[in-house]
């Protein structure tokens, strides 16, 4: 029963993601502002951060896979940029004290990572207009605060399913 409790806290928050852009207010965050939710991909850097690489960087293609077949028109892009950046997270981690401020950080850097390189590759194939400043003002800063609300929220008892879930590997 332990083992399928990761897996549906994922699938929870995958489908927690696409609940909230639909019923979240328009005008929220001001005018005209893109809030995007990575509500799972702020746990998969979690599981990451305090699990471990193997289990994060797996678990970051399976759901960036999911992701794109999902919400996305373009195929891949999720899938790639999920396990880069986790990987880049775990490498991050190995010279830093894993404690809830750091993941706090080192989350928020690995979702300014991802929303940067989503727009870098729709910029790359033409899929968005939109220049760099008009991104970073109308949907850049959004993004972080309302993501920097959510781990603050959720961070510590992240921390603590992820550390008994490591736990329990390491017993096994």
């Amino acid at each position: 029963m332990k083992k399928f409790l990761l897996p549906l806290l994922f699938l929870f928050l995958f489908l927690l993601e696409s609940l909230f852009v639909q019923y979240l207010p328009a005008g929220l965050f001001g005018r005209n502002r893109i809030v995007a939710p990575h509500f799972l991909f702020a746990a998969l850097l979690f599981l990451t951060i305090f699990v471990g690489k193997k289990q994060g960087i797996i678990y970051a293609a399976i759901f960036g896979l999911l992701f794109d077949i999902v919400y996305i028109e373009v195929i891949g892009i999720y899938l790639f940029l999920f396990p880069l950046i986790t990987y880049l997270v775990s490498k991050i981690m190995q010279t830093m004290q894993a404690n809830i401020f750091i993941a706090f950080l080192v989350s928020l850097f690995g979702i300014a990572l991802l929303e940067i390189g989503v727009y870098e590759m729709y910029r790359l194939i033409h899929v968005t207009t939109l220049d760099f400043m008009s991104f970073m003002n109308l949907r850049f800063y959004p993004t972080l605060i309302f993501n920097a609300a959510f781990i603050i929220i959720v961070g510590y008892p992240l921390k603590r399913q992820f550390e008994k879930h490591a736990e329990a590997l390491r017993d096994e």
